[in-house]
């Protein structure tokens, strides 16, 4: 089996300098999933967009989403369920469904798909993300079958919250690469 390729599946405004994902776009040459509108998300073209990246990509993938990106993943699933993704990192994912957690801009991913995951998934939450509360990072993590990893307080998991390059995450993506192969 030829080496997994990784997507890089920003969330709400994308993921600017200095922020783990486009750190590791640059350092290791994993491809972006773009978006037409990183401001202003709409449900269908970013899972379009998701599923454009997914198709073009030969072989086996691995996404690492943050934030609005895991419930992109999550819809994304419960369309495709046959596809080339071998293994899946969600770091933060927002809660789409919390009216106290959730940006406006973001509602209309809700309700976030719950089924069981396809791919093998690690799930990482922080104890202090403001856009998901522990317990529901918990839950989405049971439903889609998939591994938790608990960052302790740690934020957003993003440059503001002090994850620039983020070693520890990467780690856990390589452990998704290893099984892949």
């Amino acid at each position: 089996m030829p080496a997994a390729r990784v997507l890089l599946l920003p969330g709400f405004g994308n993921s600017g300098p200095g922020h783990w994902q486009t750190l590791w776009e640059a350092r290791h040459g994993y491809e972006r999933v773009l978006q037409d509108d990183w401001d202003a998300p709409g449900r269908e073209a970013w899972i379009a967009g998701l599923d454009r990246a997914v198709r073009r990509t030969e072989g086996p993938v691995v996404i690492a989403a943050h934030s609005l990106g895991g419930a992109v993943v999550a819809h994304w699933a419960a369309l495709a369920p046959t596809s080339n993704v071998v293994g899946y990192l969600c770091v933060c994912p927002a809660d789409v469904d919390s009216e106290m957690h959730t940006p406006d801009e973001v509602r209309g991913f809700a309700p976030m798909p719950l089924a069981p995951l396809p791919f093998p998934t690690i799930v990482v939450a922080s104890r202090t993300d403001p856009y998901v509360r522990f317990a529901r990072a918990q839950e989405m993590s049971q439903r889609w079958g998939a591994r938790l990893v608990d960052a302790g307080r740690a934020g957003h998991l993003n440059l503001d919250s002090g994850h620039g390059d983020w070693p520890e995450g990467h780690a856990l993506l390589e452990e998704l690469l290893a099984r892949a192969v």
